[in-house]
């Protein structure tokens, strides 16, 4: 058997999403056959202790403080960034500019001005490149995206998604620092927008294509909160809720919406998508399962069925289990891995690429600003 090629890979922040890639790569070679092979090279964190650490739980080689330090190293071929949005473009330019691959941590920036220089960076460079929009992966999700670009729900008339959670709904609670920088504008950008609606655009723009205009209301229901870092109580500036109507290049009508402070949601992300000869519908709870109605069914049968998406002739399915048993979340990241790590064999970019992530920040910036001026606005690039 041919050795695979080692792919040393530098993953900057040791939380949350630094658990789910850090994951991906460990798992990925155990269940799809790769052209490389991932290594995890070194983890980075500000806190040495918590780095170290990290880096023992998950079998990295070595730690660095510094993701200077870690761009700068001649044993790092590509560096993952699973730090909060006000430092993705600083790491993912200089990363481009050391002849590094990227993989970034959706959004891609906190606006489209800062996103714009990341991705001449990478593509001046000739650096691969992807953004973890993993929802994309669900396989459930990659077969929705099969069924309408086989034209099996024809022309589509609607889009529509939402993604509620009601974490921030405590007044008390603090804004800024570890584990609540989403709370904060200079850290985060937006609130719901580029944090769960981004997710939900990427998906529609994959699977429906082009956002041309939007009109949208946000509303901040908590106006001040205590900031962790300053220790002062500070106006908020993210958006708690988001919802905005749009309309796609295809002439399909969306409708999205977003909050914080939908009690008894923590994560519930569904979009359901009506065309002329039959509908989706999918459920992050119920991840696994699509709901398919087609009206060319015989009448008599006709109605709402449940796909249970576990097939080896589904999306990604063939490398997991036996029909019947399901995935889950930390799958999807799993996938993307496999993706790159394949494609970087083919020469294939690995969508969704900066360059196609950029769409998505437009899509936010233009939600935002129609929030702010109270009309439809034009969707920029």
């Amino acid at each position: 058997m041919a050795q695979k090629k080692p792919l040393n890979i530098g993953v900057v922040g040791y939380g949350f999403m630094g658990r789910t890639h850090s994951n991906a790569y460990r798992q990925a070679p155990q269940f799809f056959d790769l052209p490389y092979r991932p290594v995890l090279k070194a983890i980075c964190g500000r806190n040495e202790e918590n780095a170290r650490r990290f880096a023992d739980t998950w079998g990295y080689e070595g730690y660095e403080t510094d993701w200077r330090k870690l761009v700068e190293r001649k044993d790092i071929d590509a560096i993952d960034i699973c730090t909060p949005n006000d430092s993705h473009a600083e790491i993912a330019i200089a990363a481009a500019q050391a002849g590094k691959m990227v993989l970034c941590e959706k959004p891609l920036a906190r606006t489209l001005d800062e996103a714009r220089p990341m991705v001449e960076a990478v593509e001046k460079a000739g650096v691969a490149n992807t953004v973890w929009y993993n929802y994309r992966r669900v396989p459930a999700v990659t077969l929705t995206k099969q069924l309408v670009d086989a034209g099996k729900l024809g022309k589509i008339f609607h889009y529509r998604a939402n993604f509620l959670q009601d974490w921030t709904i405590s007044a008390d609670l603090p804004q800024g620092g570890a584990g609540l920088w989403r709370l904060d504008v200079a850290a985060a950008g937006s609130g719901v927008t580029g944090d769960l609606l981004a997710h939900c655009i990427d998906t529609a723009l994959w699977i429906n294509g082009p956002i041309e205009r939007v009109c949208a209301m946000t509303e901040t229901f908590v106006k001040q909160r205590k900031h962790n870092l300053t220790g002062k109580v500070e106006p908020v500036g993210i958006d708690d809720a988001c919802a905005f109507l749009c309309r796609f290049r295809n002439g399909s009508l969306g409708l999205f919406e977003s909050t914080r402070y939908a009690r008894g949601h923590k994560a519930l992300y569904t979009f359901e998508i009506n065309g002329e000869k039959a509908s989706v519908k999918w459920d992050l709870h119920d991840l696994h399962r699509l709901q398919y109605f087609h009206h060319g069914d015989e009448s008599v049968v006709r109605g709402w069925r449940s796909i249970h998406v576990t097939d080896a002739d589904q999306p990604y399915m063939k490398h997991w289990w036996v029909p019947g048993l399901q995935i889950g979340y930390e799958h999807t990241f799993i996938h993307q891995a496999a993706d790159f790590l394949t494609n970087l064999g083919s020469g294939e970019p690995t969508s969704p690429t900066f360059r196609e992530a950029l769409e998505s920040q437009a899509v936010c910036d233009a939600v935002l600003g129609s929030a702010r001026s109270g009309g439809w606005e034009s969707v920029g690039s």
